[in-house]
């Protein structure tokens, strides 16, 4: 038995009796019930995923995967390749935008490279506790002339993100992780698996990504079109559309989520990229899901699309397409504000607050 299978093996469905236990103890805050609306709900799936009435969130991390994309070559991105690298650098020195947000929640940010098409031998020190080289290979191939990688190479990417969370977890345990991304023109394979795995046509998937304009656009659209038929990914096979059509960060992310729900971990996922990821472990194991919180809602225009196929509802939407785990790191603050009402706020019998109004 693979990696892969050991750990889709020990993803247990989540603790609905302990969901029930939480719910009556929201219900007997003092509060009218439901007022405090998706909060309560937030509270009530973490106790399900954790097995645990009072769960905590000290430990928040972040997993940032990176990787280049050979369909780059095609001018579907406004950015060159070179700024996969770059980002990848700005994140270690804490200078990216889910550096702050993470900051902002007290969460960590660890980078792995997934498949960055540059060597980065001057980041591969012990010293650095925020970075992980899981590379495997120097950027997919162009999906547009053929497939994105091998197969091997889509399940070891999968099995390179079960072990950068295995890793933290064997430190200290997470107790909730988020997902995130950073590789050039990774909207287009994220778009190409999204469309494969919910039959959308992909003029209905694809977004701007990092700001393109119309004729770039359209151009996109014929690549994946083109990709998907010239590939030919079986819908109902994660691994082949991932080894077809995917990146090594996306096969990092499904990973990341995969280990995650194994552990019994709560997983925030970030927008459209590792909702990708996310799709292709729920493919694997679908119930996964219910160890998912979705993070906002991004402007990429599949992203909808495919928070609807898994039945998932964004907590936030703020017009936000930045990737990186921006979205995770928010909703985080979000989710953990929900649990310390589940834990601190007084019951009625304590608080020697009146139920019932007197005639």
């Amino acid at each position: 038995m693979g990696l892969i299978e050991k750990i889709i093996e020990n993803i247990k469905p989540v603790n609905t009796k302990i969901m029930e236990e939480a719910q009556q103890r929201l219900d007997n805050l003092t509060k009218p019930r439901g007022s405090l609306g998706r909060l309560e709900g937030f509270a009530k799936k973490a106790a399900g995923i954790t097995g645990k009435i009072n769960p905590v969130l000290d430990r928040k991390v972040i997993f940032t995967m990176a990787g280049d994309h050979g369909v780059a070559e095609e001018g579907v991105s406004l950015f060159p390749q070179e700024v996969t690298y770059q980002m990848v650098a700005n994140f270690i020195n804490g200078g990216a935008g889910v550096n702050v947000l993470a900051r902002h929640v007290g969460a960590e940010v660890i980078v792995v490279d997934m498949g960055v098409a540059k060597e980065l031998k001057n980041l591969r020190t012990e010293e650095l506790k925020n970075f992980k080289d899981k590379k495997i290979a120097f950027g997919t191939k162009n999906m547009a002339k053929g497939p994105a990688m091998t197969k091997e190479e889509a399940i070891k990417s999968i099995e390179a993100g079960i072990e950068a969370f295995e890793e933290e977890f064997a430190k200290k345990r997470i107790d909730v992780v988020g997902t995130g991304d950073m590789g050039i023109a990774n909207t287009t394979p994220s778009s190409a698996i999204v469309a494969c795995i919910t039959s959308s046509p992909c003029k209905e998937i694809t977004g701007r990504g990092t700001g393109i304009g119309d004729e770039q656009l359209g151009l996109k659209i014929n690549v994946i079109e083109k990709a998907l038929k010239l590939n030919a990914p079986d819908p109902a096979d994660p691994i082949d559309i991932l080894s077809k059509v995917g990146g090594y960060e996306i096969g990092g992310i499904c990973g990341v989520v995969l280990a995650a729900a194994g552990r019994q971990v709560p997983v925030v996922m970030d927008g459209f990229i590792s909702t990708a990821g996310a799709l292709l472990a729920y493919k694997l194991a679908p119930k996964v899901k219910d160890y998912i919180f979705a993070a906002h809602m991004s402007q990429e225009r599949g992203h909808k699309i495919a928070l609807k196929y898994m039945g998932l509802e964004p907590i936030l939407d703020l017009d936000m397409r930045l990737g990186e785990g921006t979205g995770a790191a928010l909703a985080m603050g979000l989710i953990e504000a929900g649990i310390k009402i589940l834990n601190e706020m007084a019951t009625f019998g304590q608080a020697k607050v009146s139920t019932e109004s007197k005639k």
